[in-house]
C-alpha cells in the first residue's frame, strides 16, 4: 500500500500538469501593426488562439472566422496544410492573419508588363524616326 501512496505522490496529476505553449498573433495594416503573444493549451488551433488573443479589440473590422491565416508565411487551407480551424499549434509558431487582395497579383502583373511593351515600342518607333544624318554627326 505504501507503494501506491508512494506513485501518487510523485507522478503527479496527467490532466492538470500539461504545459501550455507559447505562440503569437500577429496582424497588420499599412499605418499600424500588431503582435500578441499569448499561452494556450497544446492543442489548440489557430483560429482558437487569434480569438483569444484579443486582436479583434485593436482590429475591430477583422473578421476572424472568414480570414485567411498562416503559419511563417505558409497559408493554412492550401498545400496539404490544415484550414485555421483545425491546425494545431506548436510551441513558438506565430499566427498571421492575412488582409484580403485589393488587386489580383497576376492582373498586376499582365499589366506592368502591357506597359513596360508599349515603352518599349515607343522607343523603336522614336529611334526608327530619327534621320540618318543626325546620328552620323
Amino acid at each position: 500500500m505504501l507503494f501506491v501512496l508512494a506513485q501518487k505522490q510523485f507522478m503527479g496529476n496527467h490532466v492538470t500538469d500539461i504545459e501550455p505553449i507559447s505562440v503569437e498573433v500577429a496582424y497588420a495594416l499599412p499605418q499600424k501593426q500588431k503582435l500578441i503573444e499569448l499561452l494556450v493549451k497544446p492543442g489548440t488551433t489557430a483560429l482558437q488562439a487569434a480569438e483569444q488573443s484579443g486582436i479583434k479589440s485593436h482590429f475591430p473590422e477583422l473578421d476572424l472566422t472568414n480570414a485567411s491565416m498562416g503559419i511563417f508565411g505558409q497559408t493554412l487551407g492550401v498545400k496539404g496544410l490544415a484550414p485555421p480551424q483545425s491546425y494545431e499549434l506548436h510551441a513558438g509558431e506565430r499566427v498571421e492573419i492575412y488582409r484580403p487582395l485589393i488587386s489580383d497579383p497576376k492582373e498586376v502583373r499582365k499589366r506592368v508588363a502591357a506597359r513596360q511593351k508599349a515603352e518599349q515600342e515607343a522607343l523603336k518607333a522614336s529611334a526608327a524616326q530619327v534621320p540618318s544624318s543626325k546620328l552620323e554627326s
